[in-house]
């Protein structure tokens, strides 16, 4: 967590060259002028943002859990599937160590992002601050990295362009609610400026020891 009297300071994450970005205001952009990567953007609204995104996130999730993902007829059957039944038949046909990793990349973990980032964002934009969330955050940006939301929909849609030749397949409420998921995921994540938020959780945590 960055500190009062390096809280301009950021070092690049692939050159490690330091540079202040302590002047910097809304809607400027910073990237290493020696390697290009990008190091921060600064946005005024950026928590109330990761915060409606989150909450969007969240209630697409449950939308997309609650209703018929796809349906498929050929030669007069019909089978419609929800998301969750997407690991529940893995762990069915004995695969129950490849069903817990695609409900936890595609439900459980991109849940838990989105859970605890709307927990933290309301905090802060209440300017509360309490010692969990320091881990919590650390949690949050280590576990973001694995989830696949937009690879399993990707996957979906390239699937269905084969399927689509072989039955008639019916998109439900589910898959769209899972793409607006996907969507808000990544805005989610987009919105979460490290340095900035870690900034901001300093700011708080000082003013806490203040009074």
């Amino acid at each position: 967590m960055a500190t009062p009297a390096s809280a301009g300071l950021v070092a690049c994450p692939s050159c490690d060259l330091l540079f202040d970005v302590g002047g910097m205001r809304h809607g400027e952009k910073a990237v290493c002028t020696r390697c290009g990567d990008f190091l921060t953007r600064v946005r005024d609204d950026c928590f109330l943002k990761l915060q409606s995104y989150a909450i969007s996130g969240l209630v697409s999730l449950m939308i997309a859990c609650a209703f018929p993902f796809l349906s498929f007829e050929s030669s007069g059957l019909e089978s419609i599937m929800t998301l969750p039944q997407t690991a529940q038949q893995l762990y069915d046909q004995g695969r129950p160590d490849l069903a817990f990793l695609v409900a936890g990349f595609i439900i459980v973990i991109p849940a838990a992002v989105l859970g605890l980032l709307t927990v933290l964002s309301t905090c802060i934009i209440r300017q509360r601050y309490y010692p969990w969330m320091v881990p919590v955050t650390r949690l949050v940006f280590h576990v973001q990295n694995w989830s696949m939301v937009e690879v399993f929909f990707i996957g979906v849609l390239v699937s269905l362009v084969k399927i689509a030749h072989m039955a008639t397949v019916v998109i439900g409420i589910s898959f769209w609610a899972y793409g607006a998921f996907a969507l808000c995921f990544v805005a989610s994540v987009g919105n979460l400026d490290r340095l900035q938020y870690w900034n901001e959780l300093e700011r708080l945590a000082g003013l806490k020891r203040a009074g």
